[in-house]
């Protein structure tokens, strides 16, 4: 009898350590994601494509500021390709959408290669001002969406599972790594090889990896093709809550923008233009490193109150960058502000699974991408222009100026962000869905 008790207990405890393990096997973690079948074959071309992105801002940059003497007039080159990346962005993640991805990426890649490579020759052979602006049109309005594009893929093989928060986590980590590596890449090609070096081999990065990403079909999100005659198609930016989540994007822009200019005016100052992609990496190492906890942890919270918390914190950092007057200094609030922008950002992605239908979902990724890019751009020209006509460091006064109009707005309209209500959905190939809950 003592025997049947005992062997049942031990059948208990066992049972009870194998379901902890099964929970904890189960339980949304990046080991479990990066295990996700097909994962990595996106993943790996999808980081090459998307590097060359953070190296073309601060390639534009120094290469103008070379040529012309002039941070005003780098900052508006540079501003002319972000404003055309952020007006034509969604326009390209809507054919995405609609026609398939391959299809946008391909001739895209070609067309931005042509175009940064012409932009690099008219700013090397001294030609108007004009006349470079008008090369950097094309070669923003072309930049890959290869991040959105990573996003979309990710929602097809995820679908409603609690993992997409770690995959927006994930992403964010991948976008901060590029913005790790890409300024240090291209401020030292710009500096110690040649002033032309960087947008060279952004060109040349974009190619190739958009082409091996284009080459990946398998992984890409499926064009339907009149399964469904009297569904309608609709713009993400209908939704309410994807043009508040553009307003706050609007600001994480100002930072990105801000930073850059006004580090590589600091840096300068001080005769170590070299430590401007080392201050620039610390900011996106905190961004990077918060991501990753971001990622790992089990939120209770809800994703709009997290977005307040965490953009709040992100406006009184960045509030604090114009009082910085040394290197330690600086490195300190850069990496305190890149700590607190990855929070906003990955709530934010997360936030579209459950504010737009899946039909329009690359379109809303570019949204948000466009806005940051728009942001940027806005931020690079401003901080320019204070850098030349002010007191040195006034550009950091952008980053704080950005976030603070941001957080007003995602205050006053934070009703806005919740979730799709149940019953029809308006979209290409989509009927009813259900929402459910990432966190």
């Amino acid at each position: 009898m003592a025997s049947t008790v005992t062997s049942k207990k031990s059948k208990n405890s066992t049972d009870a350590m194998n379901s902890q393990k099964s929970t904890a096997s189960a339980r949304p973690g990046y080991g479990r994601l990066l295990r996700t079948r097909g994962a990595w074959t996106f993943l790996l071309p999808g980081f090459a494509a998307r590097q060359p992105f953070a190296m073309l801002t601060i390639s534009i940059v120094l290469l103008v500021q070379h040529t012309t003497g002039s941070y005003g007039a780098a900052g508006a080159a540079a501003a002319v390709t972000g404003v055309s990346m952020a007006l034509f962005a969604p326009y390209s993640g809507r054919l995405a959408d609609r026609h398939g991805q391959r299809a946008v990426l391909i001739p895209g890649v070609l067309l931005h290669a042509a175009s940064g490579l012409t932009l690099t020759a008219l700013a090397l052979l001294d030609a108007p001002l004009w006349a470079v602006f008008a090369a950097a049109v094309p070669t923003g309005a072309s930049v890959p969406q290869v991040g959105p594009m990573v996003r979309a893929r990710w929602g097809v093989k995820l679908k409603d599972s609690p993992l997409m928060t770690t995959a927006a986590a994930f992403e964010s980590v991948t976008d901060e790594l590029t913005f790790v590596v890409g300024p240090l890449l291209a401020t030292a090609l710009c500096t110690a090889i040649d002033p032309a070096a960087g947008l060279v081999t952004e060109a040349s990065l974009t190619l190739i990896g958009g082409l091996l990403f284009a080459a990946r079909k398998s992984t890409q999100p499926s064009v339907e093709s009149g399964g469904h005659a009297r569904v309608e198609h609709t713009s993400a930016l209908r939704v309410p809550g994807v043009r508040v989540l553009i307003v706050t994007f609007l600001g994480i822009g100002a930072v990105f923008g801000g930073m850059q200019v006004s580090l590589a005016a600091f840096t300068e100052s001080i005769g170590e233009p070299g430590l401007n992609g080392v201050l620039y990496g610390v900011f996106a190492a905190g961004n990077m490193l918060s991501g990753v906890v971001c990622g790992a942890i089990a939120w209770k919270a809800a994703p709009q109150r997290r977005l307040v918390i965490g953009y709040t914190a992100l406006a009184l950092t960045a509030s604090g960058l114009w009082a910085a007057h040394s290197v330690p200094v600086l490195a300190g609030l850069g990496l305190l502000v890149g700590m607190c922008i990855a929070p906003a950002l990955i709530t934010g992605y997360t936030l579209v699974d459950g504010l737009v239908p899946a039909g329009a979902r690359t379109e809303a990724f570019t949204w948000l991408t466009g806005a940051v890019a728009l942001g940027q751009a806005a931020a690079v020209s401003v901080a320019g222009q204070l850098e030349d006509r002010l007191w040195g460091g006034a550009g950091f006064l952008v980053p704080m100026g950005g976030t603070v109009l941001a957080l007003a707005t995602l205050l006053a309209l934070r009703s806005r962000l919740a979730g799709r209500a149940h019953g029809r959905t308006v979209a290409r190939g989509v009927g009813h869905r259900v929402p459910v809950a990432v966190d």
